[in-house]
């Protein structure tokens, strides 16, 4: 290589998305991996709610903030303890809260996170799936314990969300639950049943088509937009059921859970990331059995936007997670 410095899209403090200052391009140093970092070449990125909330919630600083955690690209080289990956393969990965993102030319991640992408992905529909294929992945089978012989009745809500698009297909895949997805609009329901939710139900009343849906109650779900919804859930819940939040509410009542002792578990993909644990080289091998999904067709992308990868083109992308409107995953490419 012979760059010394790189294109990026960074911010210098929390601004409305429509501001032009929120997003902005620049020109930075090429980062310096360390011994156990791969330097990738970015190609592609997508974005995801967290990229909003960390964006709308950055203090002011005289040093800009590179953003970004989904990515695919190319390794250009690699730390001189890396013992998994080598230069020239393509990779994809979700990063790492704590290190500068994605939302640049080039990226230091340490190799534990980082896996070979799907051979028969282009970097466009592979950038759109590592984050939201590792919650969807944890939460299945780390936080509802889940296997191939597991059966009962899982819901979905957000189902046509970057998470939920996901969580549908590998649960159809991976174990023998029936899914059920909500939708609140006649094309998330078809996008749902597209990605082989077995019915569909109405986020705008839930309680209602829930049970219609799942007459003895729901085993398993998926809630990315918990405030004001205990209750519900308390409603349309087996006893003994569980339920993984991927969301922040502040302040929130589980007492409702109690009387029919449903569990409430909480997923943050960033966990292993961000404390180092022993065992955080499970994100490359979860996105390594995720590719052999897609590799086999069992698995497809949840991409359905493309934008130019600059600072006008994340803004938009931006703007669109914020609508709670976007389906699937918007994706960034060179």
């Amino acid at each position: 290589m012979t760059e010394r410095t790189m294109r990026a899209v960074a911010s210098y403090r929390g601004l409305p998305v429509g501001d032009p200052e929120s997003l902005v391009d620049v020109e930075l140093p090429l980062p310096d991996p360390g011994p156990l970092d791969v330097l990738v070449r970015v190609l592609a990125v997508s974005v995801n709610p967290v990229d909003v909330k960390v964006r709308a919630g950055l203090p002011a600083s005289e040093e800009p903030r590179v953003l970004g955690f989904d990515a695919a690209g190319v390794v250009e080289a690699v730390g001189e303890e890396v013992t998994t990956l080598q230069a020239g393969d393509e990779v994809w990965y979700a990063g790492d809260l704590n290190r500068a993102g994605s939302n640049a030319e080039f990226q230091a991640v340490d190799e534990r996170l980082v896996a070979r992408k799907p051979r028969t992905f282009g970097f466009t529909d592979a950038a759109a799936l590592p984050l939201t294929g590792i919650t969807a992945w944890e939460t299945l089978f780390d936080r509802f314990a889940l296997d191939g012989r597991s059966t009962g009745t899982l819901l979905a809500l957000g189902g046509a969300g970057g998470v939920g698009s996901i969580l549908i297909q590998l649960a159809k895949q991976l174990t023998g639950l029936r899914v059920l997805a909500s939708a609140g609009r006649p094309e998330t329901a078809q996008w749902v049943t597209g990605l082989g939710a077995d019915a569909v139900v109405d986020h705008h009343d839930l309680a209602a088509t829930a049970a219609a849906a799942a007459p003895e109650g729901v085993d398993y779900l998926l809630s990315p937009h918990s405030a004001g919804n205990v209750g519900t859930y308390a409603r349309i819940m087996r006893p003994g059921g569980h339920i993984t939040a991927i969301d922040e509410p502040e302040g929130l009542d589980l007492l409702p859970l109690k009387a029919k002792s449903i569990a409430w578990h909480w997923e943050f993909m960033f966990t292993r990331p961000m404390f180092r644990t022993p065992d955080m080289i499970e994100h490359k091998n979860l996105l390594q059995k995720i590719a052999a999904l897609v590799d086999d067709g069992r698995i497809r992308s949840t991409v359905t936007t493309v934008e130019d990868f600059s600072a006008a083109g994340l803004r938009r992308a931006h703007e669109m997670v914020e609508s709670g409107r976007s389906i699937g995953k918007i994706v960034l490419t060179r």
